[in-house]
């Protein structure tokens, strides 16, 4: 399936009775690339959790294509879509690597697999080894992959990068840009890694404390200087 829109109206959310999001509004059209950035605690995971079901949305809209996702299950999303991997790496430890990857298959036939394989061939040399015996590394491409298996056309990826060796991190950005430029999946990025974002994405939105403080394009706001100390808490970018 070919990517699809997404568009986020008025969004205010967080968990129980604590607001986290207020009046979030952007969209991301089909097949581009939005990297999400901003301090620790300003609600880029709860953004992403939300998008994906997983907290209490209290008002606005979240659509995919036409398709209004706003009352739906987690479950349901993904149906319509929606890939999530989390900053957690939820992967079943107790299961090998081949066997993680067929959850992630829904419907499809196990030989579609080797689709995880070609990206990360890594996982291939490994794939009768338990999910526990894998490097951090090793667990991102896990969790990954296996959210890819299902073929979503909005795909959300929550610091990917964290606490990964540089190597690691340029061959999973690398496996990123392919997919962007594949046309099947419109991709968005949580990453402390500026420049790795930046370096990636087509737009930008700046969180501060729950709501959108700033959005345009990665080269606006790698000349703002003002703007990336004051939001991002970094002197500048190269």
């Amino acid at each position: 399936m070919p990517a699809s829109m997404l568009k986020v109206e008025n969004l205010s959310a967080g968990y129980g009775p604590t607001r986290i999001l207020e009046s979030i509004s952007f969209s991301v059209g089909a097949g581009r690339r939005l990297a999400v950035l901003g301090r620790n605690g300003m609600g880029k995971t709860t953004l992403f959790a939300t998008l994906a079901g997983q907290t209490r949305r209290y008002d606005g809209r979240i659509s995919i294509g036409d398709i209004d996702l706003s009352s739906t299950s987690s479950a349901a999303r993904a149906h319509a879509g929606l890939g999530y991997v989390p900053q957690t790496r939820d992967i079943f430890p107790s299961l090998s690597v081949e066997e993680n990857l067929t959850v992630g298959l829904k419907k499809r036939k196990k030989d579609a697999i080797e689709e995880a394989y070609a990206l990360f061939p890594r996982l291939k040399e490994r794939r009768r080894n338990l999910g526990s015996q894998l490097s951090g590394g090793e667990q991102q491409m896990l969790t990954t992959a296996r959210t890819i298996l299902g073929r979503p056309t909005v795909l959300l990826l929550d610091e990917p990068l964290e606490g990964l060796a540089p190597v690691i991190c340029e061959e999973l950005m690398v496996v990123f840009s392919e997919l962007a430029a594949s046309g099947d999946m419109t991709i968005l990025l949580v990453e402390q890694r500026i420049q790795s974002a930046l370096d990636f994405a087509d737009e930008v939105i700046v969180l501060e404390r729950g709501r959108i403080a700033w959005n345009g394009t990665p080269s606006a706001l790698s000349q703002d200087h003002k703007v990336v100390e004051r939001l991002l808490g970094v002197g500048g970018l190269h």
